[in-house]
């Protein structure tokens, strides 16, 4: 074989190379999705977010700002981060302050609620829920005593992380003396499809294993919980919950699902993955 022969077969080999690598890359990027959609969405950091705010309107402002490393979700597909749009629903000492996003112009999906009940003159409690569109059934998160204690190990240097499981007094968040304030006026976010603020710049969405990474410090005094502490607040919200009924995020795809004039959906098109269908939500 002549030199010059073997140069171009030595060509063709990385050639092969660079397109098999190519498409691994491009097999890995596309499998970087969480197990759920709201994984997307940091619960643990949205709530470090609302304790320092000083107000609803201030949090909802943090939570659409991409330095803060909370907001992942692009749930119309359109290439863009979706817009978190906050609302507040107020029963006596209860509120439900629902995190929200606008699919189209008619179709809005839940993200998550943040319920806040007082119990007390100088105590409130606080959780944070996952839609169970979006998330694992019963993800409740909620802030935690957590003590950072320095340990060694094979004379290495470690920390340990003791945590109380019990519920944390919020009632000197700013934002909940804030929303308990005699002078409150109930928060509901002014914006809508395509009617954004003007400082507001979406951006893409970026890989899942990179986003976790970067959500790692919302994780350390925000933990997920068995129970459900906020009871009102979850009743008062639930006939107000809205359900997208155009788009289903799953996993491995997309369930598209058409509805009928009665209200009734049906899945027309998968693309690997299950098939999900549900009721009509409200709009």
């Amino acid at each position: 074989m002549s030199y010059y022969q073997k140069k171009l077969n030595m060509k063709k080999t990385f050639s092969l190379l660079f397109i098999i690598l190519g498409i691994t890359t491009g097999f890995s990027q596309e499998d970087d999705r969480p197990e759920n959609t709201g994984d997307n969405f940091s619960l643990e950091g949205a709530l470090a977010l609302f304790k320092k705010s000083n107000s609803l309107e201030e949090f909802e402002k943090s939570l659409n700002e991409q330095n803060n490393n909370v907001n992942n979700l692009d749930l119309n597909n359109d290439g863009d981060i979706d817009y978190i749009t906050v609302d507040d629903i107020q029963d006596g000492d209860a509120h439900a302050i629902v995190l929200s996003t606008y699919i189209n112009e008619t179709e809005k999906q839940d993200i998550a609620l943040i319920g806040v009940e007082k119990i007390g003159t100088d105590n409130a409690v606080l959780q944070i829920e996952g839609d169970k569109d979006l998330f694992a059934e019963n993800t409740v998160i909620e802030p935690t005593d957590t003590v950072a204690s320095e340990t060694k190990v094979n004379n290495t240097d470690t920390t340990e992380y003791k945590t109380n499981q019990a519920s944390v007094n919020v009632w000197l968040w700013p934002s909940v003396r804030y929303i308990y304030a005699p002078s409150y006026v109930i928060w509901h976010s002014p914006w809508r499809w395509r009617l954004y603020p003007k400082w507001w710049r979406p951006w893409r969405p970026i890989g899942y294993t990179v986003f976790y990474r970067n959500c790692a410090p919302h994780r350390v005094y925000y933990h997920r919980v068995a129970t459900r502490r906020v009871l009102v607040a979850n009743r008062v919200y639930a006939p107000r919950r809205h359900s997208s009924t155009l788009v289903i995020h799953n996993r491995r795809g997309t369930t598209v699902i058409h509805e009928n004039r009665r209200g009734n959906v049906r899945a027309v098109k998968v693309r690997n993955g299950g098939v999900r269908v549900r009721g009509r939500g409200r709009r």
